[in-house]
């Protein structure tokens, strides 16, 4: 076997292990545990008011929109 074939072999062994992996992470959740997962300090922002605000802000100070909720341009004027 040459070098070339060895590390193509590694890598497509590599992304295989990673796949696997990533799929052990999968999982149902059952209905009774939906309700842990609801609570407020599961969510990734628990004050909703001030995370759309923050948004606003950062992209009107970075003069550029879209990939959040605030719309319009840089200039913070809408």
């Amino acid at each position: 076997m040459t070098y070339i074939t060895l590390v193509k072999a590694a890598k497509a062994s590599g992304l295989v292990m990673l796949c696997l992996v990533a799929l052990g992470g999968c999982t149902t959740v059952q209905p009774w545990e939906r309700g842990v997962l609801a609570k407020e300090e599961m969510s990734w922002s628990p004050n909703r008011l001030e995370s759309t605000l923050n948004g606003h802000v950062y992209f009107s100070k970075e003069a550029s929109s879209g990939g959040g909720a605030a719309a319009g341009g840089g200039c913070g004027c809408n």
